[in-house]
């Protein structure tokens, strides 16, 4: 089963445990600690039903949410019609597409540990060409050990290991999870070079 059907089967069988039906709570709390952004334009890969898109968009963002599964995308899509904040939705495999234009912002929360860890060279690659020069990747990695998945473990030392040479660390912490993550989770903030 490729991804895009793995995807697709889990949203229309509503197999979907990773779906809290809210933003994640840490990036909750880093926009509502973050007054002093410049706004400007987020990508969201892996949306899913696009909660965390449609929280970078009440803060004034203009932002584009993508997905693998159609399902997925018509769900956010849906979630989108009832709020007052524009926000668009696009099916599209993050890993492989080129975007039109790349983003001041690319924000992911456990997007990483969601794919195989043979792919995790070419998220790298992908956020490369999704990330404008200067701009930010804003990611929440869930760090749990394991090579079954999804999620697929990985380590804080991983994750800084594939970025630090690629891009610059702002900051990292450990943000407020929803209650089975809690402790599980890291954030990571990183600047692409000029």
């Amino acid at each position: 089963m490729s991804g895009l059907e793995h995807w697709e089967d889990c949203y229309q069988k509503k197999d979907t445990p990773w779906d809290k039906r809210e933003p994640s709570p840490g990036l909750v709390d880093f926009l509502q600690g973050q007054d002093r952004l410049d706004l400007g334009s987020v990508c969201v890969p892996g949306c899913g039903m696009g909660h965390d898109a449609l929280a970078w968009a009440a803060k004034g963002f203009q932002v584009t949410g993508v997905d693998l599964a159609p399902t997925a995308v018509e769900g956010a899509r849906a979630n989108a019609s009832e709020q007052p904040h524009a926000c668009s939705f696009e099916s599209a495999n993050f890993l492989d597409d080129s975007p039109k234009l790349p983003f001041d912002w690319v924000f992911e929360h456990t997007f990483y540990c969601a794919i195989k860890p043979e792919r995790r060279p070419d998220y790298l690659q992908a956020m490369k060409r999704w990330i404008k020069p200067s701009g930010f990747l804003l990611a929440v990695h869930y760090l749990i050990p394991g090579e079954d998945g999804p999620p697929f473990g990985t380590t804080r030392d991983e994750v800084f290991n594939r970025f630090s040479t690629d891009f610059e660390l702002v900051k990292e912490w450990v943000p407020r999870s929803y209650p089975n993550r809690k402790g599980l989770e890291r954030m990571f903030w990183w600047q692409k070079p000029n």
